[in-house]
């Protein structure tokens, strides 16, 4: 079970929770790893019960897997007749990603915004103040503030607290966002024994979590990109698998761009998890393609791409699953060309940063 360390989910010392949870946690990271397929899964779970003990006399496998039917986890209602994941595990599996990678965060009163560093019209009072205009509400008034200018103003005995005396709270502007989150599943991604997959499937889960519970305005597409790009939907995930592809960066950027065009939002970026270099466009019905080393022709377009998104005011953020210099100067100027960010992680870091750079996205209004 390649990808899977079983210590890091079910550590010696868990103790708490019921056997079920126990295993559901398990059973989760599975499925990510099988792309969904149920049948394996278990029978993964199946070795790891007889290599770690897992189940007892009392609880077996079998037990946890009716549970699971019982418990709205599976069907075999579907035209296949074959045995499946529910929407219920869809959903649990994208808390339960949020919560291991991007930790317990608490869902914003005001319906989860971002914040700018730009005062305006909001509904979130920050710390500065300003003199009263026309329009401010009562609740922005600063009581202390306007008594301390009144009395100075006017004096303690003749008190009177006039227009002019007053001052309020500023609001805080708030910003929707969209993003599109671009995975590369081109076959590199499972090369040399290592599953980088599971761990962008993981961070793009949690991501489209985080945003349901803390950002409920804010927009995700998500685009995966091989020889070709297609855009699925957050559902598709847990099954996502990569295929016999090269990597058409092109073709990801392209379908990126023409997704948040049609986004109303003023603030729009691009997250790009990969581990390679570009090595496929395409031309008409072919494709042209170059895997020894960096190809001048098809490193060019994706430069083009990236000025033309500067030009749009969409950052590029690049997650590079990868530290070879020759990767590391394409990434880099790439980045510079958009005016982007790039990071160059490890599997283990890959979603703190995303969060990160996700919050720290406070990019003022475009006019």
């Amino acid at each position: 079970m390649k990808g899977f360390n079983f210590a890091e989910f079910v550590p010696p010392e868990q103790n708490g929770g019921s056997k079920f949870d126990q295993l559901l946690n398990i059973f989760q990271q599975l499925l990510l790893i099988t792309s969904g397929d149920v049948e394996q899964a278990m029978a993964w779970m199946n070795q790891l019960d007889r290599q770690h003990g897992l189940t007892d006399d009392k609880y077996g496998m079998g037990n946890f897997f009716d549970e699971l039917k019982e418990r709205g986890y599976l069907t075999e209602e579907n035209q296949e007749g074959k045995i499946s994941i529910t929407p219920k595990t869809e959903q649990t599996i994208r808390k339960s990603a949020l919560e291991e990678i991007f930790g317990k965060l608490k869902r914003s009163k005001s319906g989860g915004n971002h914040n700018t560093p730009y005062t305006g019209s909001g509904d979130e009072l920050s710390s500065d103040l300003r003199t009263y205009q026309f329009g401010d509400t009562l609740e922005q008034i600063s009581m202390t503030e306007s008594i301390k200018n009144a009395q100075i103003n006017s004096g303690v005995e003749e008190f009177t607290l006039m227009e002019r005396d007053l001052e309020v709270t500023e609001k805080e502007q708030k910003t929707q966002t969209s993003t599109v989150l671009m995975i590369d599943i081109s076959h590199s991604m499972i090369l040399y024994g290592e599953d980088r997959i599971t761990p962008a499937k993981k961070v793009a889960l949690a991501l489209v979590e985080l945003i349901k519970q803390k950002y409920p305005k804010d927009t995700l597409d998500i685009v995966v990109f091989g020889n070709d790009a297609w855009q699925i939907q957050a559902k598709d995930l847990p099954y996502l698998e990569v295929g016999p592809y090269h990597t058409n960066t092109v073709a990801g950027l392209e379908l990126a761009m023409d997704l948040l065009r049609r986004r109303k939002n003023k603030n729009k970026q691009i997250f790009m998890i990969t581990d390679g270099k570009p090595t496929c466009l395409k031309e008409g019905i072919r494709y042209y393609k170059n895997s020894f080393g960096l190809d001048r022709k098809v490193v060019s377009k994706t430069l083009t791409l990236a000025a033309q998104a500067r030009r749009l005011d969409i950052p590029i953020t690049t997650f590079m699953i990868a530290t070879d210099s020759y990767l590391k100067q394409f990434v880099q100027e790439f980045t510079k060309v958009n005016n982007g960010r790039a990071y160059y992680s490890g599997l283990q870091g890959l979603g703190n940063m995303m969060f990160e750079d996700f919050q720290r996205n406070r990019r003022k209004n475009i006019k």
